[in-house]
């Protein structure tokens, strides 16, 4: 960790975690992360500082912060992500995707991050606006990946995967082929959500079958907006469980919050004993479900 001063939101001296790699805190201990999206106004600015306060005291080992639909975004994501760096207590992780970039645009985003001493990117195909095929010089992650290697700057470099497989996959055994080879250029892979922990060791049985044996952490999704998080299941082919969802439509509130906090640490506590590295929240930008979840995990 950086030696560096810095300030968080009361103004205390705070040690900065500028150039503190993810791959390099992998593996000692599990990991908890935390993902935010960047917010479309000032009202949703001011309550994702909220909850990065809030999130702040659980000690997280690091967070990243997704760039919209269709690549739009991505200056929004080095701003956030930037001064989270440089004045929150653990790194940040920036998602980069293929979505309407060109080489030069990549290139230039890498220079700025390389610049605020931000060292972790997420390297991602995205997903177009209209579900039509990925515009720009990128088509695939792994292209993304080799030019992210090929800056001066030694970023440390995640990929996403797929527990159920990627819906844009042939089959299974492609679609492995394939994870395997961008994370033998990647440190590391965060998982899509899913809510089975038997998709997720089989992904990685079958990974080790093909000699692939980087970290995979998996990505948990707490069911706070049961429809919402159906729409985004559709779209990511993830499995709804049927009964989860039906009691936790039926709950509003609180008590909503507490199932799906009960729920999502039901799931993180049996993929950390089949040996996950760590366990990545998808918070939708709120903090109340994933400091039950982080206390729950404690206990």
């Amino acid at each position: 960790m950086s030696g560096k001063q810095c300030r968080d939101a009361g103004n205390r001296a705070i040690r900065c975690p500028l150039m503190t790699r993810i791959v390099d805190i992998l593996g000692d201990q599990p990991t908890l992360s935390f993902e935010f999206f960047p917010p479309a106004d000032e009202v949703a600015a001011k309550h994702l500082d909220e909850t990065l306060n809030e999130l702040t005291e659980l000690a997280p080992s690091f967070v990243s912060v997704t760039c919209g639909v269709g690549g739009d975004g991505h200056d929004r994501t080095r701003d956030i992500v930037t001064d989270i760096c440089r004045h929150r207590p653990f790194p940040a992780m920036a998602h980069l995707t293929c979505v309407g970039h060109t080489r030069q645009g990549v290139s230039g985003l890498l220079d700025d991050y390389a610049a605020a001493e931000v060292v972790n990117i997420l390297a991602l195909a995205g997903d177009p606006p209209d579900g039509s095929a990925i515009s720009g010089d990128f088509h695939y992650a792994s292209e993304l990946v080799e030019v992210v290697r090929a800056h001066p700057a030694e970023f440390s470099v995640g990929v996403a995967a797929h527990p159920e497989v990627h819906p844009r996959s042939v089959n299974r055994a492609s679609d492995r082929r394939h994870l395997a080879a961008k994370l033998d250029e990647a440190d590391f892979a965060i998982t899509q959500f899913f809510f089975d922990p038997a998709d997720y060791t089989r992904l990685c049985n079958e990974l080790a079958d093909l000699g692939c044996h980087r970290p995979v952490i998996p990505g948990v999704m707490p069911v706070i907006w049961p429809k919402s998080i159906r729409r985004y299941a559709e779209m990511n082919g993830s499995t709804v469980p049927e009964p989860l969802f039906t009691d936790l439509e039926a709950l509003s509130g609180p008590h909503r919050i507490n199932a799906a906090a009960e729920a999502a640490t039901e799931l993180s506590q049996s993929l950390l004993n089949a040996g996950a590295p760590g366990i990545h929240l998808y918070t939708l930008n709120r903090s109340e479900v994933s400091i039950q979840i982080a206390e729950l995990l404690r206990h």
